[in-house]
């Protein structure tokens, strides 16, 4: 068991901060390493940073449970749980050591194997948050099933720090595989699309597949005999499976394009061919890399008319970073803010200028 309680201190320095911001109604700015800062709309406010409250708070490999600070950098996270032979299975990105705990939850972002173990929210077990008038309050715990009614803990994921500051989070993890093998095979887009349908339904372990350059990467992992017989079945050339790090990090040789970069969130088999601009098929299809300057607007609405949405990671002058919301949702998005942050100062509009 690990316990680490040298950033005791600087939490109570975030209350006292969030409670006088509350009783003088500023905003805050919440930041960690700013490796997401340009994620969002800009916010004007007083920057309440969180990298000195930093630390493993307990650890207990056997349980599959580990407990750290929301300032905590990704990186740190992933070697204490490397050490143990064990992983965080969504793969929040580290962008060059910068991403915290913190903001990987708040920006609630995953990496290549998301669609075959989960999004950051479903290994958040539990919170603490501190709220917008300054209480230190904890949602969730630390076992598999502790939730009883609606899991305020897995809120936080994706929030953007409007609802509340992240101070801790206790996630599930999983041993790493025995066996992982990456490989490429020249294909087209649709047809790759097609083979890792069929390969799905086969129930191949595949935990990674990324169509690039009229190019399927795959990575493949579990058990070594079954890995093996997936690899001969489908066939292909062996990579280096630093592929996928540099896919998570966004250090393709695509992702260097000065053109602008768009996520697609789209159903798996969407066929998106009109879109305008060179495009990078992640999550099997669901996640579109999109490097354009054709408008957003049209970009948009052939992500709706696809059944998904479109979000902007490098925002232009008018150009909202989030895809707008119908405005049932864009109401019930203003009456949880309203009551999870009644004064306005936490991120005010981060995700959206209505909040």
């Amino acid at each position: 068991m690990r316990r680490d309680f040298e950033s005791v201190d600087d939490s109570i320095r975030l209350i006292d901060q969030v409670a006088s911001a509350a009783a003088r109604r500023v905003p805050l700015r919440i930041r960690g390493g700013d490796s997401k800062v340009s994620l969002g709309r800009p916010v004007e406010g007083e920057a309440l940073d969180t990298r000195g409250h930093r630390g493993v708070v307990s650890y207990d490999p056997t349980e599959l449970v580990i407990t750290v600070r929301a300032g905590t950098p990704v990186a740190e996270l992933n070697a204490v749980l490397d050490d143990a032979g064990q992983m965080l299975p969504c793969e929040p990105p580290e962008f060059a050591g910068q991403a915290t705990v913190g903001g990987a939850v708040a920006s609630g972002l995953s990496g290549p194997r998301r669609p075959w173990v989960g999004a950051v929210r479903d290994f958040v077990l539990g919170c603490r948050l501190i709220t917008s008038e300054g209480k230190y309050v904890r949602f969730g715990g630390e076992v598999m099933k502790n939730v009883a009614g609606y899991d305020l803990s897995r809120l936080m994921a994706g929030s953007f720090g409007c609802l509340g500051v992240i101070a801790e989070v206790s996630f599930k993890v999983l041993p790493k595989p025995r066996a992982q093998y990456s490989l490429c095979h020249a294909m087209s887009a649709a047809e790759a699309l097609d083979r890792i349908v069929e390969w799905r339904r086969a129930g191949l372990p595949v935990t990674g597949a990324c169509h690039l350059n009229d190019a399927l990467y795959l990575r493949l992992e579990g058990g070594t005999a079954s890995v093996q017989s997936a690899a001969q079945r489908i066939g292909g050339t062996g990579i280096d499976p630093s592929f996928w790090t540099d896919l998570r990090e966004q250090r393709l040789r695509f992702f260097s394009d000065p053109a602008c970069l768009w996520r697609l969130s789209l159903p798996n088999g969407a066929n998106l061919a009109a879109v305008p601009g060179e495009a990078a098929l992640d999550w099997g299809g669901a996640q579109r890399w999109l490097k354009s300057n054709a408008p957003a607007a049209q970009i948009r609405h052939l992500a709706e008319s696809a059944g998904g949405h479109a979000t902007c990671f490098t925002p232009a002058a008018g150009v909202e970073p989030f895809h707008p919301l119908p405005a049932p949702l864009l109401r019930f998005h203003k009456q949880l803010k309203q009551k999870l942050d009644p004064h306005g100062i936490l991120n005010p509009g981060r995700m959206y200028a209505e909040l």
